[in-house]
Order: C-alpha cells, then sequence, then structure tokens
C-alpha cells in the first residue's frame, strides 16, 4: 500500500503526516525526536501490516513541512496535546503511540494528560534522563539547523562523515533529503526551525533536572497501557554514553507493571532502521500480538 501524505489544521498550527495502511485500521501515531522528521518512521511503516496498523508519522510543529508557531507554543506537553487534537481529527477514540527519542517523553506526556485514550505505547531509546556525555552529538545534530549547504549531495555527504549512522541506507537518503528546501541565495538549507528545537531542549533539560521520582520519571505513573520499550546498546560514538542507560531500562520494567523491555544492536539513530526493532514493534502492535 502506498504512503499517503496529508495535512492537518490544528488548534496549534498546520500539522503534516504521512500515512502507512489502510485508513480503516487501527491508528498509531508516530512522533519523532528532538530535531527528526516524519521520514524517520518510513523504514517502520513499510513494515507494519497495512491491514491492522494504521501508521501516521507526523512532523512536530516547527519541523519538515509543519508550521512554525510563535515562540512559547513548543513543549513535550503542547506537543501531546496535539496528537490528541490528530486522533479527534481522523476519528480515533483511542490510538496507540510510537516514540523515538525526545518523541517517547511526548507520548509519556500524553499518557498524564489521558491514558484512557491510548491503547499501547512504544518508547524508542528514551523513558528517562539521558548520560551527560550525550550532549555533545546531540548538540552536533541540532547544529545543521540553519545552515546553509551548496547542494543536497553535499548535505547528504557531510552527514555522513559523520558517522553516526551505519550503515546507510536510502532510507536516510530520503530523510535528509525530505528536510531540505531551497535557501535565499542558493543552496539549501533545513526546513525545522532551530527556534523551536532549542524551545523543546529547554523544556527537556527542566524535565530531566529533578532526582528518579520526578521530572520526566514523574510521567512513569501514568503509564497504565502495555508498553514496549526499545533501548540501542550501541553508544552514538565510543564513549559518548546512552540515551537510555541499563539503569533506567532496569528500573523502568521494574516500576511500569506492564512493561517489556528490548535490547536493539544498534545506535539511538539507526534503531530507526534495525530490522530488529521494526519486527518487536510489528508484533507488540498487531492485534494479540
Amino acid at each position: 500500500m502506498v504512503a499517503t501524505e496529508f495535512d492537518l489544521q490544528l488548534t496549534s498550527g498546520r500539522l503534516h503526516a504521512r500515512r502507512h495502511g489502510s485508513p480503516g485500521a487501527p491508528l498509531v501515531l508516530a512522533v519523532p525526536g528532538l530535531s527528526a522528521n516524519l521520514m524517520s518512521f518510513e523504514f517502520l511503516g513499510e513494515r507494519t501490516d497495512p491491514e491492522t496498523v494504521q501508521l501516521v508519522s507526523v512532523d512536530l510543529r516547527g519541523r519538515g513541512l509543519s508550521d512554525v508557531t510563535p515562540p512559547g507554543s513548543y513543549g513535550w506537553v503542547r506537543h501531546a496535546a496535539d496528537l490528541f487534537e490528530i486522533a479527534d481529527q481522523l476519528a480515533a477514540e483511542t490510538f496507540s503511540l510510537v516514540g523515538h527519542s525526545m518523541g517517547a517523553a511526548v507520548a509519556m506526556a500524553a499518557a498524564a494528560q489521558d491514558a484512557t485514550r491510548i491503547e499501547r505505547m512504544v518508547l524508542v531509546d528514551l523513558c528517562g534522563v539521558p548520560d551527560p556525555s550525550t550532549a555533545a552529538p546531540i548538540g552536533a545534530s541540532v547544529a545543521r539547523l540553519g545552515a546553509v549547504y551548496p547542494s543536497a549531495q553535499a548535505y547528504i555527504d557531510q552527514i555522513k562523515a559523520i558517522g553516526t549512522i551505519q550503515p546507510w541506507s536510502e532510507y536516510w537518503d530520503r530523510y535528509f533529503r525530505y528536510e531540505l528546501q531551497p535557501a535565499e541565495g542558493g543552496g539549501v538549507a533545513v526546513r525545522t526551525s532551530r527556534a523551536a528545537v532549542t524551545e523543546d531542549a529547554m523544556f527537556g533539560v527542566g524535565a530531566c533536572a529533578f532526582g528518579d521520582a520526578a521530572g520526566v520519571y514523574g510521567l512513569w505513573t501514568s503509564l497504565s497501557m502495555p508498553v514496549l520499550l526499545l533501548r540501542a546498546t550501541r553508544e552514538m560514538f565510543p564513549g559518548t554514553g546512552f540515551i537510555l542507560s541499563r539503569r533506567d531500562r532496569d528500573r523502568f520494567t521494574e516500576q511500569v507493571s506492564q512493561a517489556v523491555a528490548v535490547d536493539i544492536d544498534a545506535n539511538h539513530y539507526t534503531i530507526a532502521t534495525s530490522d530488529e526493532a521494526a519486527g518487536a514493534i510489528a508484533r507488540f502492535l498487531t492485534p494479540g500480538g
């Protein structure tokens, strides 16, 4: 089944979305990470059953082809509210969530707002506070925003040279080309707003500034639905630590009774194109899985 793209006009602004699967199948909303776009779920979308899963990935506001909204309109809580309005517009009283990185935090924030509407949740490589050493590679990812590149291929070549995405595949070409637009004066630039990403990053810093029972960890108490937690077992670079620590993985499954954790042989980025991860998610989302 060919994926389809469409826009949704929400109270907060216009969101762009991409659907894999039948519009009549149970809804699964896929939420990208901090500076990511909806194409980060393309690999997964092509590996889910189109008759039993309607996977709708979204560009969060300020990213990709969605609206850039005013300062003060971002943060996990506001993005979570958008998810419920998306479900309303798609006529889904209940739905499931797949969140990668910051998208996992947004998914947990949605559960804190109304867990009764969320049937299942997949958290991909985040449930708590990342290792401090991961700040550098995350900062390098954000640094691409606002810069002008001579061409789309020059941009792709620069991303490849960083070395965090191994092995490279056509999915990464599609992901990075999707977010480009012509730059004034020539060349190309990333569509995603650096200001929007920075505001969400600051929200995350605040949510991660508390102890083991507050902030992002306080969201765990709202997770009453079945939860699949996937943890990437490779560092982004050697010595940079993990977004999801072993300690948090173990604490999560101890404290969230409905949760199951699976380790994936990938890093924080390449988990998005891992057959092992896609298979685990597809099985979890399939009725009876």
